[in-house]
């Protein structure tokens, strides 16, 4: 009992850090400038009505720990904290109507420089490039020194990111077009390095450029990579990846699911959910596939012609974009075969959403 006194204080210091490495995802803004806030309690969000920002598919926001904005892209515009522009952050070569258009990282070796990387629409010759922001320009708000190094063209419209092993570095992870190999470049303190980690494995994504439509998603541990490929594919592909390597492995299918859209892992990592809607639309429905057993099953239907990405959140549940809706969709219990798809789970203040979330680095505990 004596011990007591020495304790508390020190379960005190830590209760802060946890809630502080939750709050970098705190803020999401996307589709027709709407946004939503997440409260350090874990409690429900609330709208957040000052996003600029008009996007029909990808988004990108920046806040530093304590969960306090910085800024945001569509991977065309950069906006600072005060919601305008940046000097230089126009005509970034990302595109709106790109699954997952942009993508923000931390520069390792510094705490005032980060990363926008962005991927073309639908395979074309912009592929996959970054831009730099410096938060020390413009008082505080941020400029954008340097746009659009390329990295790799052409590519599909799937970029994600997670942390390296070694807890500093990062992995940014592209799928190469008319291909079937993923891109792994690393971020150190050093910067971008320009030749990627090459794995061909899995399906070849190639066709029409509307095949290049789909989200690729790591799972909260970073072990797995999953991919949704729209036409005229129709899957999902779960992957191994090696956060030391940089290397995807073991494709494993679940398919015919026409016009599947978006991927997500449940909290615990064991189930994973894909957004499908139908040959043409107008089937707009959830799947649920238990990575231990493979079993299939649909989580709920949605009212909308059209659902689009999934983005799990700090309050524990999987959202989902609906397509010109004022409601995001919501999955209840998702570590669970008994999970509950809410089909009006989130008001957005009067705002719509489109077929996009935000998309954030995976930062596995």
């Amino acid at each position: 009992m004596k011990r007591l006194p020495i304790l508390l204080p020190l379960l005190l210091l830590l209760l802060p850090a946890v809630s502080f490495a939750q709050r970098e995802q705190s803020i999401w803004m996307f589709g027709q400038q709407a946004g939503l806030t997440f409260p350090a309690s874990g409690g429900a969000p609330t709208p957040l009505l000052t996003n600029k920002m008009t996007t029909y598919e990808g988004s990108a926001v920046a806040t530093n720990q304590q969960g306090q904005l910085l800024f945001y892209t569509n991977g065309e515009f950069v906006f600072n904290r005060q919601h305008q522009v940046m000097p230089n952050g126009k005509k970034l070569m990302g595109s709106n109507s790109s699954t997952q258009s942009a993508l923000i990282v931390p520069d390792p070796g510094s705490g005032n420089v980060f990363y926008v990387f962005t991927v073309g629409a639908q395979g074309g010759p912009n592929g996959l490039r970054y831009s730099v922001v410096d938060m020390t320009r413009e008082n505080g708000l941020g400029d954008v020194p340097r746009t659009n190094a390329l990295l790799v063209s052409p590519v599909a419209e799937k970029l994600t990111a997670v942390r390296h092993q070694n807890g500093r570095d990062v992995w940014v992870v592209a799928h190469r077009w008319n291909s079937n190999a993923f891109v792994s470049f690393l971020v150190t303190a050093d910067g971008v390095q320009s030749k990627p980690v090459m794995s061909n494995v899995g399906s070849m994504h190639a066709g029409p450029g509307r095949n290049a439509i789909g989200a690729m998603k790591f799972s909260p541990d970073g072990r797995k990579l999953a991919v949704a490929l729209w036409r005229e594919a129709n899957k999902y592909e779960i992957f191994d990846f090696d956060r030391t390597t940089g290397q995807v492995r073991n494709p494993k299918v679940f398919a015919p699911y026409p016009e599947a859209y978006g991927v997500e892992f449940s909290p615990d990592g064991s189930k994973l959910y894909g957004s499908s809607n139908g040959e043409g639309g107008g089937e707009a429905q959830i799947f649920q596939f238990d990575l231990k057993t493979g079993k299939a099953i649909v989580v709920g239907k949605s009212a909308n012609r059209k659902v689009g990405s999934l983005q799990r959140a700090p309050d524990g549940n999987i959202y989902v974009a609906r397509e010109d809706n004022a409601y995001l969709g919501l999955i209840q219990n998702p570590n669970s075969e008994a999970a509950k798809y809410i089909d009006n789970g989130i008001k957005l203040g009067g705002r719509r959403s489109k077929l996009g979330l935000p998309n954030f680095i995976t930062e596995p505990k």
